[in-house]
């Protein structure tokens, strides 16, 4: 009874392995929320409670599924945790009796994710593939909702995400988000940093105009199912899956903002990621001080003038284009050539009709992450990372906002404008 859409992608894109949704919780559902879950049986049952705050009536109409999981060389005391975690899940539907709540066990010996490719966007993407026929008859309609084990929700968090994908044209949207403050201290101190790092960047990308100015935090996104299929699927990726998924949704499906709620991921460290929230807390808590260095408003300003180049040039030349940033920044210029840029333009507009899809190509291919390099290559030649302190009051004032120089005060800035 699926659409042949549905099967069509599951055939060929979707996962393949040995798991299956535990919990029996049905079929039918017009979304799911799906929770990777490693190591967290101290967490996740707190995080499943804040979403058990959500409307009886909303919560009926999701399924939750957690995807307890690691991969099979895993530390032994992982393995131990994720063992008690499926034993509290086969027993948890007593303490949330208004959740749809299914489990993946993706733990247990012969279920264990992949040792070269299991990885939390593995985990993400058995979660999604194998929610998804239980979402017909809704299909395309139907959402998928991406959420941590150590991330607590409000109680409008359903409602939020429902509104909005019901009011805009976009597949995909990234949901508000705030940092628990952590234990008084270094910790907090360190979350404040890394969340400030965070906005700062998209603050930047902002500024600079880049239609690639959102957050890219895992839990903190959602789409459609018919969004999702279109774009492949979730990617596999050890870490920064969110990134990539993120951007690879922007092109096919677009993302927007939604508006009202707020998701709060956890601020404690964490070695299990080779980067992010989890691995930046326990460098700074170590005493790495360069851990989180912040860029000079400076490279976002090129980026701008490259951007609106770009976009102000759209008859010229690859080569023109060129020797026009280099104008603007030798290091461009150096970028643009390491990229081959000249040449990729002529095929650009060889294989576009007119000048708007000829922009929409290039933004395609100045992507989310070919925007991350420039910046990283302006910061490592002329434009050093440096502090907040001394490095974001430009920001601020670029942004005509009051140029506060504390971290604290910085981060109730930026929280307060990208809500």
């Amino acid at each position: 009874m699926l659409p042949s859409r549905i099967i069509k992608y599951l055939t060929s894109r979707g996962i393949q392995g040995p798991w299956r949704i535990a919990g029996e919780p049905g079929i039918g559902f017009s979304g799911a929320v799906v929770i990777p879950a490693l190591a967290e049986s101290a967490r996740l049952f707190h995080t499943l409670r804040s979403l058990a705050e959500n409307p009886p009536e909303l919560l009926s109409r999701f399924l939750v599924l957690v995807v307890v999981n690691h991969r099979d060389d895993a530390p032994d005391e992982d393995k131990a945790d994720n063992l008690k975690t499926l034993e509290l899940l086969s027993s948890a539907g007593q303490e949330f009796p208004g959740l749809n709540l299914a489990w993946v066990d993706a733990a247990s010996p012969g279920l264990e994710l992949p040792r070269k490719k299991g990885g939390v966007g593995l985990a993400r993407k058995i979660g999604f593939d194998l929610a998804l026929p239980r979402l017909y008859p809704a299909a395309d309609n139907a959402l998928l909702v991406a959420l941590d084990a150590d991330t607590l929700v409000q109680p409008d968090y359903l409602s939020a995400i429902i509104d909005h994908f019901s009011s805009v044209p976009e597949g995909g949207a990234v949901i508000p988000f705030r940092h628990q403050e952590g234990k008084p201290g270094m910790e907090r101190d360190a979350i404040t940093r890394y969340e400030l790092f965070l906005r700062s960047y998209v603050l930047g990308l902002s500024l600079a105009g880049s239609p690639y100015a959102f957050h890219s935090v895992g839990s903190a996104m959602a789409c459609t199912a018919g969004a999702y299929i279109r774009m492949g699927g979730m990617n596999s990726k050890l870490a920064a899956e969110d990134f990539y998924f993120l951007q690879h949704l922007k092109k096919s499906a677009g993302i927007s903002q939604i508006s009202r709620t707020c998701v709060h991921p956890s601020a404690r460290p964490s070695h299990r990621v080779p980067f992010g929230t989890g691995r930046s807390v326990s460098r700074i808590l170590a005493g790495e001080h360069e851990a989180v260095l912040f860029y000079q408003v400076d490279c976002f300003r090129i980026l701008s003038a490259w951007i609106s180049l770009v976009e102000n040039r759209i008859d010229a030349t690859g080569e023109q284009i060129c020797n026009d940033a280099r104008e603007l920044s030798s290091s461009l210029g150096n970028f643009l050539d390491n990229a081959r840029f000249s040449e990729t333009w002529e095929k650009l507009k060889t294989n576009t009709s007119g000048h708007q899809a000829l922009r929409a190509a290039f933004h395609e291919w100045f992507d989310g992450l070919r925007t991350m390099k420039l910046v990283h290559c302006m910061s490592d030649g002329p434009y050093p990372r440096g502090n907040p302190e001394d490095l974001l009051p430009p920001y601020l004032e670029w942004a005509g906002l009051a140029p506060v120089t504390s971290p604290q005060e910085q981060l109730a800035l930026l929280r307060s404008i990208q809500r």
